[in-house]
């Protein structure tokens, strides 16, 4: 194999909300995510340690991160920021840095349902896939922040021994 050496597996996926608490009850209450623990806050007024390694102001403040997870081995790793010039506004999937994060479900009928009823905006209805999977659906709906989550559902992955 080429590539990285050693590269296994995803361990996690982070993102930034505006409010810790409504995430908190989005990925638990609505995606069934499990809560694990928090962290923070972390500053480091006095040098570059957050510019250096983590690509944010020198003056950011990383409020909290809560650890959520999501099936068996995923993880999501959120957090809420303060920063001088922080943005606010979510990148959309045609912007750099645009980004959704693809959730597969058995029944992408029942999902959409569930999701509609809980208020969640789902984007238009579901589409099926005319490439290398025929059969395949997706449909993308926003967090409560905003950020860009997809259901996917594949004909026959989860028949016996798929």
């Amino acid at each position: 194999m080429s590539g990285l050496p050693g590269l296994s597996r995803l361990d996690h996926i982070g993102f930034t909300v505006p409010d810790l608490e409504q995430a908190r009850e989005f990925l638990v209450d609505v995606l069934g995510c499990e809560y694990l623990y928090s962290l923070g806050p972390f500053r480091h007024d006095d040098s570059e340690w957050m510019r250096e390694r983590l690509n944010v102001h020198p003056r950011a403040v990383m409020e909290r991160l809560h650890f959520f997870r999501f099936g068996e081995r995923t993880l999501f790793e959120v957090f809420q920021y303060s920063a001088p010039g922080q943005r606010a506004e979510v990148p959309a999937n045609s912007d750099v840095g645009g980004h959704h994060v693809a959730l597969c479900v058995e029944d992408l009928d029942a999902a959409v349902a569930y999701l509609r009823g809980r208020g969640i905006r789902v984007l238009g209805e579901p589409s099926a896939s005319m490439g290398p999977v025929p059969g395949k659906r997706w449909v993308y709906f926003l967090a409560p922040w905003g950020m860009q989550f997809e259901l996917v559902s594949y004909p026959g992955a989860f028949d016996a021994g798929a």
